[in-house]
């Protein structure tokens, strides 16, 4: 979101452009299988978000609602995600190299990196709204952490 305020590039765009530098990498270090998986849920993400207003038209609804819903439903995707062996790409890719390469745990990484993008958008953003994202990536997460169990899915093999 704060690419986008600075600039005229739409979120889809931002977030496809923001993800290609990261395929290097996770050709690499998860293999060609994840990679593609994670192009394509990336490519399909940055597609549905620029044209969802064609589909859908809200004419209302409750912030606070919107943010909680919208959260639970982000985590029941990740879920769906983590299961199928991808990710949204790179701020994950990152997260699971550094986790990799020098041992430190992916959540935390994913939370510094999140951490910084809500402090950057505090000069562009009203605080009402980036009180909103809190709630959502706080909804996010509790699926998340009641739903994934780290060794229920087959782990990612490097077919590089």
């Amino acid at each position: 979101m704060f690419i986008t305020k600075i600039t005229a590039l739409s979120f889809g765009q931002v977030f496809f452009a923001l993800n290609l530098p990261f395929y290097i990498l996770s050709v690499t270090r998860m293999g060609w299988q994840f990679t593609i998986n994670t192009f394509i849920a990336v490519s399909i993400v940055s597609f549905a978000v620029d044209h969802l207003h064609h589909v859908i038209q809200i004419s209302h609804i409750e912030p606070i609602y919107a943010a909680l819903l919208g959260g639970g439903l982000i985590g029941m995707g990740m879920l769906v995600i983590f299961r199928h062996k991808m990710s949204l790409g790179g701020f994950n890719i990152l997260a699971l190299f550094l986790q990799e390469r020098f041992g430190i745990r992916a959540g935390k990484v994913q939370m510094a990196l999140d951490c910084s993008i809500v402090v950057l958008s505090l000069f562009v953003v009203d605080i009402y709204l980036i009180g909103l994202s809190i709630i959502g990536a706080i909804a996010t997460n509790l699926i998340l952490a009641m739903n994934h169990k780290p060794g229920r899915y087959q782990p990612i093999q490097n077919n590089a």
